[in-house]
């Protein structure tokens, strides 16, 4: 259901529990609705047809984040914004990094000490089975999608080597980009275009192409800025 523009899902107690009605009179007959934990992201409530709405907006507005591949080269780019609500309290973040050693760059959207967090376990995953990348990318999206304290983390990471690229996410996602190009956080649409747009009718190096999308979606996205921070293998 929309909502001046706003996509509505069910209250996770109406989702479990059945319907919450609007009639006082009718109260006694419902289902008793457990206690339930609040969604951990800003959210809206509304009431139509006696149910109880709650619309959660996504946590991964604030930051951009860009892996592009091209030959012998891989590079991922991201922006600096960190914004709080509507208001910016940092410029010059740095969101990507490499780690293992320096033999993988990781990038990631959403909060940061989740993020951390995350990327703490997967390089240590990633040592337990040196030069294995896809494997411990899968062993951390198992983790992350089965933990009872992992899974609450609210984050995306994109992990890169000279040989592979993936996105790992909370759902048990692992994805491989088919072209060599991916985006994550509120500006990656944008900066996938560009990026891709580049890659097709240019001959730029990745490093290049990486640094130019981020500056696109910077353009177009007011959680994005131009503080461009790129690293490379």
């Amino acid at each position: 259901m929309i909502l001046h523009g706003v996509m509505l899902a069910p209250h996770p107690t109406v989702a479990r529990e059945g319907y919450v009605p609007s009639d006082p009179g009718r109260a006694a007959s419902a289902p008793t609705a457990r206690r339930t934990r609040p969604p951990s992201g800003p959210c809206i409530d509304s009431s139509e047809a006696g149910l109880r709405f709650v619309a959660v907006t996504s946590p991964f507005r604030s930051t951009t984040i860009l892996a592009v591949r091209r030959g012998a080269s891989v590079a991922m780019a991201g922006d600096g914004q960190v914004s709080l609500g509507p208001s910016i309290v940092k410029a010059s973040a740095a969101k990507v990094r490499k780690i293992a050693d320096g033999q993988v760059i990781a990038g990631f959207a959403g909060a940061s000490a989740d993020a951390f967090a995350l990327l703490e376990r997967f390089e240590a995953k990633w040592q337990q089975q040196p030069g294995g990348l896809a494997r411990a990318a899968v062993e951390l999206a198992k983790d992350w999608r089965t933990d009872r304290i992992l899974r609450r983390l609210e984050a995306m990471i994109i992990v890169l080597d000279k040989q592979d690229t993936f996105l790992v996410s909370g759902t048990g996602d692992v994805i491989a980009p088919d072209d060599g190009v991916i985006a994550i956080g509120s500006g990656g649409n944008y900066a996938l275009a560009a990026a891709r747009a580049l890659m097709r009718h240019t001959e730029l190096d990745a490093r290049t192409i990486a640094h130019e999308g981020l500056r696109v979606a910077s353009e177009l996205c007011v959680y994005t800025n131009d503080h461009i921070h790129v690293e490379t293998l």
